[in-house]
């Protein structure tokens, strides 16, 4: 099985972590190689531009992919299924234009032109709105295009909102919500692999900002320990040989351990030891 990763770019170093993560350590993914095994004789890692890799999932050089959102919409593929928000690269597709100008809404744009990199996620959105835009395909700088001339908005990429304030160019409309998703082709989805894949990306996900909680506890003051852990399906309780006291295991938000520690320590709880936790296997 090979899962198409990005090769380059800010998606490519979070989304090998994410796999290094949940086991699937890369082997000999030396610059500029195309493929590179993994500890699973069966799982091969193939190295492309994020924008094809919806492309090389539905024609079946990869069986899964991990890429933005916006490219899969871009592309247009039908024969993919979403498994997996991996919850990295997020970011804005949005509708801009120049602060200063008369356009205010989506509608004023009518019989004018929008410049983008993203031409078929720009003509659905106008489509399902009635408005009649030109597109205007551009492949960068796109933020620049309304002050040469070249189109009286943009449809573009924003995280922070930065360089459009930097250009003098305000939002209109947000058109996309983006961030990275793990995805199959249909045929292929309920592989037992892939699904293998799938929960192991998803345990990563899982665990983070959890932190797990290990302590001894009298038992006669169990019960009020009990009452503070927010446990996932409650703590797990363990006789401790040639003691009277009991272990407790929990699993706690990251950010409710300085208030859980405080109130454990007044009802009883001692020995309290906290880890990280690298999966969660729900």
């Amino acid at each position: 099985m090979r899962i198409a990763v990005p090769n380059k770019g800010r998606l490519h170093d979070p989304a090998e972590d994410l796999l290094e993560r949940a086991g699937l350590h890369i082997v000999d993914g030396a610059d500029r190689q195309l493929y590179a095994d993994t500890v699973d004789p069966e799982v091969t890692v193939l190295y492309a531009r994020a924008a094809d890799i919806p492309e090389y999932v539905s024609d079946g050089a990869a069986d899964i992919g991990i890429t933005g959102l916006d490219q899969v919409r871009e592309s247009e593929v039908g024969n993919l299924e979403e498994l997996l928000d991996l919850e990295f690269g997020s970011c804005r597709l949005v509708l801009a234009a120049p602060e200063e100008g008369d356009i205010e809404t989506v509608y004023d744009l009518d019989g004018g032109t929008v410049a983008t990199e993203f031409p078929n996620i720009a003509r659905n959105y106008f489509a399902d709105l009635d408005v009649d835009v030109d597109i205007a395909e551009v492949s960068g700088a796109t933020e620049l295009t309304p002050h040469v001339d070249i189109a009286d908005g943009i449809i573009d990429i924003t995280s922070t909102g930065t360089t459009l304030r930097m250009n003098r160019l305000g939002i209109i409309d947000e058109v996309l919500s983006s961030s990275v998703r793990l995805f199959a082709r249909e045929d292929v989805a309920d592989d037992e692999k892939v699904q293998q894949v799938q929960m192991a990306l998803h345990s990563v996900l899982s665990a983070e900002g959890k932190r797990y909680l290990m302590m001894n506890v009298p038992e006669s003051a169990l019960s009020e320990v009990k009452d503070v852990l927010p446990g996932m399906g409650g703590p797990t309780v363990m006789d401790i040989a040639g003691s009277d006291d009991v272990a407790v295991h929990a699993v706690v938000d990251d950010s409710r351990v300085f208030e859980v520690i405080n109130d454990l320590k007044n009802v009883g709880a001692s020995d309290v030891l906290v880890t990280e936790i690298e999966r969660l296997v729900e």
